[in-house]
């Protein structure tokens, strides 16, 4: 079984689409718009959207909403399950590879995905996320695009397992930290979505409020889509390079990264080639006798 890791990380993700699943019933929720629910001031699905904002198209599957630069489309019929959605989102896909998630899993985060792309073997139709007691998450999986139409042309049943089980998956289980919230954690109930807001409160000991509000503040200003910030990787990075270089390196890195995105010549995984060279200066220091 393949676990997330450091290598996973460093790796830029293949060229892929991603096909997010957000048309449900949410019979739990008393029909409530569950994808449109929000978690730590993002709707569901834009937390979802986030964790794939590296794709070259993505794909909602379910009823419009003000998400530029995503493609939406509906099953048919509206609420039919799971099988006639991932038909119908899988109909805008034109990449090899596809990433299928759930739009109720608030803590899916990009390098989530990028393992996931990098379990898909090169004779293989996919890789699926497993959870703690090995059981198989269909709706966060990689997949081949091809093998995924294939399948979907013979079968006619109702079932994600009994349509994805016999493509033989690769399991991926993703280390849990203690503490940390997994990334299978979906919001099926109000309950869980009470535990999913508390969870999401702190980040780093700073309520997430104010990094919410002052983040939303400044897209706005901006004019930039606040579901494209991926938040915690820019605090994880500005962390590594201020321990592993100096405190006033933080910011003007971060500023550099955002110009190079900005600039569209930033590589896909800049944030995490640029922490990698925060610890390697560390390690070269630490090596040199430098404090």
């Amino acid at each position: 079984m393949r676990s997330v890791s450091g290598a996973d990380d460093a790796a830029g993700a293949p060229p892929y689409d991603a096909v997010i699943l957000a048309g449900g019933r949410a019979e739990r929720l008393g029909g409530a718009d569950k994808p449109g629910a929000v978690v730590g001031g993002l709707p569901l699905v834009g937390r979802v959207a986030a964790a794939v904002r590296d794709a070259r198209a993505v794909v909602v599957v379910g009823p419009p909403r003000d998400m530029p630069g995503v493609v939406f489309t509906r099953e048919d019929p509206p609420g039919g399950g799971p099988v006639p959605a991932l038909r119908a989102g899988l109909a805008e896909v034109t990449s090899p590879l596809v990433v299928l998630l759930a739009a109720d899993l608030p803590f899916v985060a990009p390098s989530h995905v990028r393992a996931l792309l990098a379990a898909v073997p090169r004779d293989g139709a996919g890789a699926v996320m497993v959870d703690d007691d090995g059981r198989e998450q269909w709706l966060t999986g990689a997949w081949r695009t091809a093998e995924l139409r294939a399948a979907l042309g013979d079968y006619r049943g109702r079932s994600l397992r009994g349509l994805l089980g016999p493509l033989g998956p690769v399991p991926v289980r993703p280390p849990v930290a203690p503490g940390e919230t997994p990334p299978w954690f979906d919001c099926d109930t109000v309950d869980d979505l009470r535990v999913a807001r508390q969870r999401a409160a702190r980040v780093k000991g700073v309520h997430v409020n104010v990094l919410e509000e002052w983040t939303a503040l400044v897209c706005r200003e901006l004019g930039v889509d606040p579901a494209r910030v991926d938040r915690t990787a820019v605090l994880d990075l500005t962390r590594d390079v201020a321990h592993g270089v100096a405190r006033p390196a933080a910011p003007l890195t971060a500023y550099l990264v955002g110009l190079a995105q900005g600039a569209g010549t930033a590589p896909p995984d800049a944030v995490e080639r640029v922490s990698r060279l925060a610890k390697d200066w560390a390690r070269a220091a630490e090596s040199s006798g430098e404090s």
